[in-house]
């Protein structure tokens, strides 16, 4: 029986797994969004390779670095156990460091030590990450032995941003004596006692750590990271009053949630909502560009240009003249109004000619987002709606189901009116009016008639398509490139 207790504490059973079966894939998607997980190999003091995974966004800007939490298992766990924490950190912008501990699932060592030995493996762990240019802020996030590992290695390092301490014991030597009532050893208190003195001399000789100097109690005075402390109400392994006698002395920033369940049961949802916006407070994850960012954000995204930047303001404000004059199909005029304030962003200028472009960035917007159909306003009913835009590459190329070339609207063009905007790219330009039109299906002369005047309609607004286009280039060139152009007067 003894013998089987020692193993209890330094040789639990050790998982073994498959990390391409059991880990997030070399590439995944979640919310939306591409992740990678990169596979690496570290070596602790005591010459153990340690294996290990880091999950990361597959693209991220380089000068941006994104905080890291280290997720550290229990005593018969594995890196698998962090699957659950990628997926309540990495919409958060917080990429999620796991590994095995020696001893542990597939890295080197025969026997765990609940904390004591792998306090050194998150410090290799943790100098990695400090050596990576794109990790700023680290958090540690343990489950029970692991939680050990957190406050334990938490006392030495105060530079760690935030803990969530998952089930943590206080005093290994009360855990070994209550487990005895637990397992109904039915032996006097004496004869435990000194049972464990014997396991503890075992352990020593084996594990090369010393059991009784495994108290979180005393080091949690002299912790003062902020932390989350979490414990299920019906454990009967780790007793939440252990949570509960860390807490009462911990002198740092502190929570502590109770929830059902047990050691080893799933976390409810409002645990893990608690755990992302904890470390989303003390990490401060930056801001990625969104992958859903319209392309109206980034055409006006021109940084904190000014008007009067090292440009020619003149050039400027005949640019913006010509395409307000342009837009109320009036002529160009060479001349512009000054009372233009010189302190306005080239953003807050553009805006002032953004409705010109308001039909084609709303179509823009609809496509990026999966939106089906439009709200078109005056709309006759029993029309159908005209699958067609330009492109910036080939302003003359048109969508599959173009009904301009051709005297009857194909069924093709009206089945698919629905399905083939998804696919059909509108890259018109933010200052080019993208307006739908609609055709109606000729059946008689007179509509024949009808439909060619829409036609040359067409082809005014084609015309005028044309001049905002070389307009807009013009300001884009001179915003953003900053070259020279030749003023020429109009005719």
């Amino acid at each position: 029986m003894i013998d089987q207790f020692i193993n209890f504490v330094i040789r639990p059973p050790r998982a073994e797994y498959n990390p391409d079966q059991y880990l997030w894939e070399k590439d995944f998607t979640l919310g939306g969004r591409k992740y990678i997980r990169e596979d690496l190999e570290l070596t602790n003091e005591r010459g153990h390779i340690l294996r290990c995974s880091h999950y990361v966004p597959s693209h991220v800007p380089e000068d941006v670095p994104l905080p890291c939490v280290i997720y550290c298992h229990g005593n018969s766990g594995c890196r698998a156990d962090a699957n659950e924490a990628a997926v309540v950190l990495l919409p958060s912008n917080i990429t999620v460091f796991t590994l095995d501990f020696s001893g542990s699932g597939l890295s080197d060592g025969d026997y765990v030590s609940l904390g004591w030995h792998e306090k050194n493996d998150l410090k290799v762990v943790v100098t990695y990450l400090r050596s990576n240019e794109k990790v700023s802020r680290i958090g540690l996030w343990g489950r029970s032995m692991g939680a050990v590992t957190s406050l334990l290695y938490g006392a030495e390092d105060p530079s760690i941003a935030g803990m969530v301490l998952d089930s943590a014991f206080s005093n290994l030597f009360n855990l070994m004596m209550e487990l005895a009532d637990v397992y109904k050893i039915r032996l006097p208190k004496f004869t435990v006692k000194v049972g464990i003195q014997y396991m503890r001399r075992i352990i020593q000789r084996k594990a090369k750590f010393d059991i009784m100097r495994l108290d979180c109690v005393q080091v949690a005075p002299k912790t003062f990271i902020p932390s989350l402390f979490g414990h299920a109400k019906d454990d009967k392994f780790i007793q939440p009053r252990h949570s509960d006698i860390i807490f009462n002395s911990y002198v740092g920033d502190k929570n502590i949630i109770k929830f059902e369940g047990d050691h080893n049961s799933s976390r409810p949802q409002f645990y893990y909502d608690s755990v992302s916006i904890f470390f989303y407070n003390v990490l401060h994850p930056p801001r990625l560009p969104s992958i859903n960012a319209t392309k109206i954000e980034k055409y006006y995204d021109l940084g904190d240009l000014k008007v009067n930047s090292g440009m020619d303001e003149d050039l400027l404000y005949e640019i913006i003249a010509g395409i307000r004059n342009v837009s109320a199909d009036t002529a160009s005029s060479s001349s512009a109004p000054r009372n233009v304030s010189s302190i306005k962003s080239v953003p807050d200028l553009l805006s002032d000619i953004a409705p010109v472009a308001s039909g084609g960035l709303a179509i823009e917007d609809a496509e990026l987002h999966g939106i089906d159909e439009l709200p078109l306003q005056d709309k006759p009913n029993g029309q159908n709606d005209e699958c067609c835009s330009y492109t910036s590459s080939n302003r003359e190329s048109w969508g599959r189901c173009s009904s301009l070339g051709s005297d009857v609207p194909s069924m093709d063009c009206t089945s698919a009116s629905n399905y083939d905007q998804k696919t059909i790219k509108v890259l018109a330009t933010p200052l080019r009016d993208s307006q739908q039109s609609s055709l109606s299906s000729p059946k008689n002369d007179s509509k024949k008639k009808d439909k060619a005047s829409s036609l040359d309609t067409k082809k005014a607004k084609r015309d005028r398509f044309e001049k905002l286009e070389a307009l807009s280039q013009r300001l884009r060139l001179c915003i953003l490139k900053k070259v020279s152009h030749r003023r020429h007067c109009s005719s």
